[in-house]
């Protein structure tokens, strides 16, 4: 039995390249890297496995094309909607066009071109898939309930969009039990975008923590545009606890920021190896 799973984010189908195209390596490699973040912030004598396995799906949202050569002007159709209407949930755009370019702009402001092209390549395209294509959101949360039924873990820590397919996963298998989950820099509660279209749906405007899950723990920069709101107690029932944290000005999303930021530390002791 492992102590703690991952789930991780957008952005990491270059694991799967890098991979020699294996899933299963791919999942290794975070695995191997999740360790280090997390060996880093407890700042332990020796280096420790605390994650028994990350639950790896990018490979599921690609077409095989580089995702980092997508610009947000030439998205699909499905994907531009989820930029625009992440645009008007971050106070800027108004059409397509008016949100491309604000959004792009605000990016560019706060980091370097290409990090600002890859990051919107990534979160647009990642999470309109995720949302429309019911086949592929489907596999992805069988990826997930597979790590957590072979591991059996006390913790689950899901980041970015892998909050939203753990939050599913876990509604969707109740026989799946984890004392304690944790959702770093997640857009589960993001309107128009993320929320409405959960599995299962809110209900009366409110999502509820899985049955299975003990504990609900929320954690995310307060500047990290991937997680609006940052705060998930505005929508959801069953957050136990919430932290906002000031991870990095240009780089607030990573899962190397939100590992070692200590933050979870506290959360996570009880169930470190």
């Amino acid at each position: 039995m492992g102590a703690i799973v991952g789930v991780h984010g957008i952005g990491k189908y270059k694991y799967y390249v890098q991979a020699s195209y294996s899933a299963t390596g791919a999942a290794e490699a975070m695995r191997a890297k999740w360790n280090r973040y997390l060996n880093i912030a407890l700042r332990g004598p020796e280096p420790a496995n605390h994650f028994a396995e990350v639950a790896y799906f990018a490979h599921l949202l690609h077409n095989g094309k580089d995702p980092e050569a997508v610009e947000p002007e030439r998205m699909a159709a499905d994907a531009e909607r989820v930029w625009t209407a992440w645009a008007r949930e971050c106070g800027i755009g108004e059409g397509l066009t008016g949100a491309l370019r604000a959004v792009t702009g605000w990016l560019l402001g706060r980091m370097d071109a290409r990090a600002a092209a890859a990051f919107a390549a990534r979160f647009a395209p990642e999470v309109a898939t995720y949302l429309t294509d019911q086949d592929r959101r489907r596999q992805c949360g069988q990826v997930v309930a597979e790590v957590i039924r072979r591991n059996r873990p006390k913790a689950v820590v899901a980041h970015s969009l892998g909050s939203v397919v753990a939050y599913e996963a876990l509604w969707a298998n109740p026989d799946l039990e984890v004392d304690l989950l944790v959702t770093l820099g997640s857009p589960l509660g993001m309107r128009n975008v993320v929320f409405e279209n959960l599995l299962p749906p809110p209900i009366n405007g409110r999502g509820e923590r899985p049955k299975g899950v003990r504990r609900w723990v929320n954690i995310a920069d307060r500047h990290d545009i991937a997680a609006i709101p940052p705060r998930l107690r505005e929508c959801f029932h069953g957050v136990d606890a919430e932290q906002l944290v000031d991870l990095d000005w240009i780089d607030f999303h990573t899962v190397e920021k939100y590992l070692g930021c200590g933050a979870l530390t506290e959360h996570l002791r009880p169930y470190l190896a």
